[in-house]
């Protein structure tokens, strides 16, 4: 897998990489440090900057930099009289991994200090912004955040309501996020009107939070109470949750790829589990796409592992570690440039000889978008003994463009987007390539296709797109 998780950039051409990890606390103890524990827990989702903002009782206090949580945080001492705060993790693409793009964002206006983290992509950022700067407002970064940032501002300014600023400010917006915001000593979480990137609230052991994956709440102490509903904001306190509806209309369309590729395994998103929608996917393609005589099955780690285990189990051909990652070498998809994810995979991954040499392999992976990293690992467990290689995808072709918060804005990108199945395959190498169905994709995640975008799948989107 090579694909990003944004807020978008806001230019004239390719969007990039922004957001995509959020994570708000109320507590009764200082929240600095646990701040820092709750990204490190979704360090996943972002691995190129971080950041935090924290509220002192007298002023918003930001830390961020460029790099892994632990990186940003080594040795920074923090607030100890805080009891609220907002944390980000991001990564992006080429010509935007700058500090000034890294989150949260911060702005002081007049007597509003302001911190907002966002994950998503807003699809109208260009015209809001274009529309601002005719006005007379200027922007710092390229980030769609700030064109948020700013109309939150205009709005604080009209008014002294931040529930009605946001409610204000939101529908005005056209896209997917889920946010964090700290306007003064309150904290808020949002989510757009169709619930396409996850966002969930609860308990921890000193008192509540927001966060876009359940994980968070696991390694807190805390529990789950419930996701964030689509198109409501909530108001995180150390003592209780507050909950304001803004938009009530539009369908629910959540991300299939969090449950395909993007979530943890352990977590839950919008009530389901991704480690049991994963092992069905797993189950669904070995039924719909079985290997007759197959040795082994073998994953791409790590994402694929729980895919590689339902299929297994519904074959009952053996699971086997074929492939051995190294785990101190980033997530290709992380880095910015094809040369540079392909270098990375000679020492990300190894395969074990002993496992499948003179052996016919089924190798699972999650998903294929370019398809150059799947065509290497072909090759490699062939070079290194593989009888046959059978490719099983547990994810139907992507073959249009996101706009909804994953980098994939042009069809070049997509070695599905004019190909057919067998040149799809001639091009990775394999000896045979399967596709779970887009009806398998649907049932194993149990949600029903009206509560999914499969806008990148089928090039239906749950917001009118325009032009783009």
């Amino acid at each position: 897998m090579d694909i990003r998780i944004l807020g978008s950039e806001v230019t004239t051409g390719r969007s990039l990489g922004e957001s995509c990890g959020i994570v708000a606390l109320a507590e009764s103890v200082p929240v600095g440090y646990r701040l820092i524990q709750s990204l490190r827990i979704i360090q996943h989702r972002g691995q190129e900057s971080s950041g935090i903002s924290i509220n002192t009782g007298k002023v918003l206090k930001n830390h961020k930099g460029m790099g892994l949580v632990n990186e940003v945080f080594s040795g920074v001492k923090l607030e100890k009289d805080t009891g609220i705060g907002i944390g980000h993790i991001r990564y992006s693409t080429a010509g935007s991994s700058t500090l000034e793009n890294a989150q949260p964002l911060y702005a002081n206006i007049g007597k509003y200090e302001i911190a907002i983290g966002h994950n998503g992509e807003i699809v109208n950022a260009l015209q809001l912004k274009r529309s601002l700067e005719s006005r007379g407002y200027s922007f710092a970064t390229n980030s769609d955040t700030e064109v948020i940032m700013k109309l939150l501002s205009i709005e604080l300014s009209k008014n002294a309501d931040p529930i009605l600023s946001m409610k204000n400010t939101f529908k005005k917006l056209i896209g997917a996020y889920s946010l964090n915001i700290m306007i003064n000593q309150r904290v808020f979480v949002a989510r757009d009107p169709n619930g396409i990137r996850p966002l969930v609230v609860g308990t921890t052991e000193f008192g509540y939070c927001g966060a876009s994956e359940s994980v968070v709440f696991d390694q807190l102490n805390g529990k789950v109470i419930r996701d964030v509903r689509p198109g409501e904001i909530v108001e995180i306190k150390k003592n209780e949750l507050d909950s304001f509806m803004y938009n009530e209309d539009a369908r629910t369309a959540h991300c299939m790829f969090e449950y395909v590729y993007f979530a943890r395994p352990d977590s839950v998103v919008d009530g389901r589990s991704v480690f049991e929608t994963r092992m069905n996917l797993g189950r669904i393609l070995a039924r719909e796409s079985p290997v007759k005589g197959a040795d082994c099955v073998v994953a791409v780690p790590d994402s694929a592992r729980t895919h590689a285990q339902g299929y297994a189990e519904e074959s009952g051909i053996p699971l086997s570690e074929g492939l051995i990652k190294n785990r101190y070498v980033d997530r290709t998809f992380i880095m910015p440039e094809q040369a540079g994810r392909e270098s990375e995979l000679d020492i990300k991954l190894n395969p074990i000889k002993q496992l499948i040499e003179g052996k016919k392999v089924v190798l699972v992976d999650d998903s294929i978008i370019r398809g150059n990293t799947t065509r290497k690992i072909v090759k490699m467990l062939k070079r290194y003994g593989a009888k046959e290689v059978h490719l099983r995808i547990a994810c139907p072709p992507v073959r249009f463009p996101c706009y909804l918060g994953i980098d994939m804005k042009t069809k070049d990108q997509f070695i599905a987007a004019n190909r057919s199945l067998k040149e799809i395959n001639e091009k990775v190498g394999a000896d045979s390539l399967r596709y779970i169905s887009l009806e398998g994709l649907i049932r194993a995640t149990g949600l029903g296709k009206e509560s999914l975008c499969l806008g990148c799948l089928n090039g239906r989107y749950p917001v009118r797109i325009g032009n783009r």
